[in-house]
């Protein structure tokens, strides 16, 4: 193919916003978005961010900013890895998640030149509808709660190896009555050697803030820094990957029940030096027989064990997908259960809408 919470992080921000709304819904809510929340280890808001839209990297551990691939839901990751070798690339991805929540979005790139590339998408997470009531618990109706992310992509190739890109954002939530607005920016780079079948990145993601609160607190917006690396084994049809994450800050704890046979008993704080490191990184390995089709693994620690109080199984932290592409058409798909109770699944469809036109 080409070159190119712990809980309190979703419903803290309805605990806030919504203080009306009844436990019943606060229930639905956890049940709903709870294990999502814990994996992304929620201390801002529009944690939603962290979920990408491409099932090629769900199935890869659910981060990947050096993948090469004609798939422009890639872009999400890393606004560097857009290009010009790209034929007016379109995306359709949808994800499914438990209960009533669903992600979906659209994406369309066209070149600018020979060296420039612009990409425009738009990715919409709906929760379903809850329960509301007053602080009496007398019921005021059902509410919807959902988020929306505008983006523009620009990239451009510095050299024939490094192209350098950047993504700006527009979020908006509404929970209920209660809305707010954020901007963002993506900053990435991506190195590629085609004769070593070896990819670098480095992004900088959601550099931005709030232009619009849920009231009168202000919340923050999920920044990160990640580095990335790619790299073909020889001859062979294998290629993996190692992506490392949350950088801007060390420590990364996590809470275990006190009593491993009773997940509703106190929980215990793990934190040390293995556990910090190993909870930055998330690792991939694809199999690719030919240029149209693909297999892909990976295993995300931090989702691992941010599951450790939420009833994990054998599966939880691991993904698994694949890939086909049919002249300018290509479908992806990918799996993965980070807890007994949740099996997630991702889908995608691609295609070069220049081709059709030739």
């Amino acid at each position: 193919m080409g070159r190119f919470y712990r809980y309190n992080g979703v419903m803290g921000m309805f605990s806030t916003s919504c203080k009306w709304v009844a436990r019943a819904a606060a229930v639905a809510i956890g049940t709903v978005v709870a294990p999502f929340v814990m994996a992304q280890d929620g201390t801002t808001a529009y944690q939603f961010l962290d979920v990408t839209p491409s099932s090629h990297v769900y199935a890869l551990g659910g981060h990947n900013i050096t993948l090469i691939d004609d798939d422009i839901n890639l872009v999400e990751q890393n606004p560097a890895l857009l290009g010009a070798e790209f034929d007016k690339p379109a995306g359709i991805n949808y994800m499914r998640y438990i209960g009533g929540t669903n992600f979906m979005g659209v994406r369309y790139g066209q070149g600018i030149g020979t060296r420039g590339s612009i990409a425009g998408g738009i990715q919409h997470y709906g929760y379903g509808s809850f329960i509301g009531a007053d602080a009496t618990g007398v019921k005021t109706g059902t509410f919807n709660a959902s988020d929306l992310c505008f983006s523009v992509t620009y990239s451009h190739d510095v050299t024939d190896r490094l192209r350098g890109g950047a993504t700006l954002k527009y979020i908006h939530s509404s929970y209920a009555d209660y809305n707010s607005g954020a901007i963002a920016v993506d900053l990435g780079l991506s190195y590629f050697n085609e004769e070593k079948d070896l990819s670098l990145g480095l992004v900088v993601k959601n550099l931005g803030g709030q232009v619009k609160k849920f009231n009168e607190t202000k919340d923050k917006v999920p920044w990160d820094i990640q580095i990335g690396i790619t790299k073909g084994l020889g001859n062979t049809p294998f290629r993996l990957s190692l992506t490392a994450y949350n950088l801007h800050r060390w420590k990364l704890p996590y809470y275990v029940p006190e009593d491993a046979n009773n997940t509703s008993s106190d929980l215990i704080k793990k934190e040390n030096f293995g556990s910090n490191l190993l909870r930055h990184f998330v690792f991939g390995v694809d199999f690719n027989p030919s240029e149209r089709f693909y297999i892909s693994l990976g295993y995300n620690y931090k989702t691992r064990t941010d599951m450790s109080n939420y009833k994990r199984n054998f599966l939880s932290g691991f993904s698994v997908g694949g890939g086909l592409r049919v002249k300018a058409l290509g479908v992806g798909a990918a799996v993965a259960q980070p807890h007994r109770g949740a099996t997630t699944f991702m889908f995608n469809l691609t295609a070069s809408i220049g081709e059709f036109l030739k």
